[in-house]
């Protein structure tokens, strides 16, 4: 049977907006919640609905969900909450080496290779009686999720862009998966 993952990039909050690291404990307002609804609405039925436990994806809120910790943010330790033009200069070599070593992990948290390790190792464990899942998940998520799926080398993850509001589907079983690219899910 064929595993159905969508994964449903959030609204742009004033972290993307500002080109600030993510924080997932800044929680969303109304707005976004009801455009995450709204949109989930659209979708077909999922047998399961999965959302990460930071408050961020409160988005979710309303919607029949369980808490994933696979699916929690990229972990980017003290850089969190900070603009990337003001870390890149007050430490120039360590964001070169973030961008460019997926082992590296100059800010304390996770490196890229953790991530897709982590999100890769959810996509495998997904039954194998297929069915459907949704799940709200951060842009950095669904783009260690699509590298992993596809076998990428880890740094594609920076080629991949994911675009607010839109829904990445995977679809596959027995470890081989096909891609449909983030789709609107707003007229």
């Amino acid at each position: 049977m064929t595993v159905r993952v969508m994964l449903i990039s959030p609204p742009a909050d004033r972290y993307a907006r500002e080109a600030r690291v993510g924080d997932d404990d800044a929680a969303p307002d109304d707005t976004a919640v009801r455009r995450v609804q709204d949109a989930a609405a659209t979708l077909p039925v999922p047998g399961r609905r999965l959302k990460p436990p930071a408050s961020l994806y409160e988005l979710a809120r309303g919607l029949p969900t369980c808490s994933e910790p696979a699916l929690a943010d990229w972990d980017l330790g003290r850089w969190r909450g900070q603009r990337l033009d003001e870390l890149s200069g007050a430490d120039p070599a360590g964001v070169r080496a973030w961008l460019t070593d997926p082992a590296a992990a100059p800010h304390g948290g996770e490196s890229l290779l953790a991530l897709v390790a982590r999100v890769g190792a959810w996509l495998d464990t997904l039954p194998a009686e297929g069915g459907r899942v949704l799940a709200v998940a951060s842009p950095a998520v669904i783009r260690a999720a699509v590298t992993h799926a596809l076998t990428l080398p880890p740094p594609a993850f920076w080629r991949l862009d994911v675009s607010p509001l839109t829904v990445t589907e995977l679809s596959g079983r027995s470890g081989r998966w096909n891609l449909r690219c983030g789709r609107p899910l707003e007229n």
